[in-house]
């Protein structure tokens, strides 16, 4: 009877938290295609000119914290898999706030280049942005299921987790590498 009860109440808290997972998914991306459409006010501006670097950093070291804990995880380290996967966790939030900040703040800007580097630019763009909106509910669920070491479900997951979110973070350096010329530095 403990252990039915016990199943009912695991059960009921991920249903709670999947659902805040599934809200979530659907709200950043809209909150943050909503950025693209909105129009600029005018009026002071914060100098957010440094923030493109900042992700390109933070991008890069989500980038090798995902491939430390992959590692740790395959030698077993579960304790050092964990820490290295919450702190990729952690600097893609804080990526998520700052781009936030940038895009609704900062002047957006638009690629210059022509040729075949205009044509890899929008490919990796493209599939950087695609990407990015399916990362958000499979990185949710991987840390959800890590945390709450329901193992089957993290491993399961987690299978297209870190090789959808290593695209992901790789590709926004990338990105940055390739536009970062055509920004308007605001002096």
């Amino acid at each position: 009877m403990n252990t039915v009860k016990a199943s009912n109440l695991g059960t009921q808290k991920d249903k709670k938290f999947l659902i805040l997972i599934a809200i979530l998914s659907v709200l950043i991306p809209v909150v943050v295609a909503m950025l693209f459409f909105m129009p600029k006010e005018g009026g002071a501006k914060a100098d957010v000119s440094f923030l493109p670097t900042f992700h390109a950093i933070l991008n890069s070291l989500t980038a090798i914290t995902l491939v430390i804990g992959y590692v740790n995880i395959k030698r077993g380290r579960i304790l050092n898999h964990r820490a290295a996967m919450l702190t990729a966790f952690g600097l893609s939030a804080v990526f998520l706030v700052s781009y936030v900040t940038y895009h609704f703040l900062g002047e957006r800007t638009i690629y210059g280049g022509d040729g075949f580097l205009k044509i890899f630019y929008y490919f990796i763009l493209l599939t950087h942005i695609v990407l990015a909106v399916v990362i958000v509910p499979l990185v949710l669920l991987s840390v959800y299921f890590g945390i709450t070491d329901q193992r089957a479900k993290h491993r399961r997951i987690s299978r297209w987790t870190f090789p959808i979110w290593l695209y992901v973070a790789i590709t926004g350096v990338l990105v940055y590498v390739l536009i970062s010329p055509y920004y308007v530095w605001q002096q």
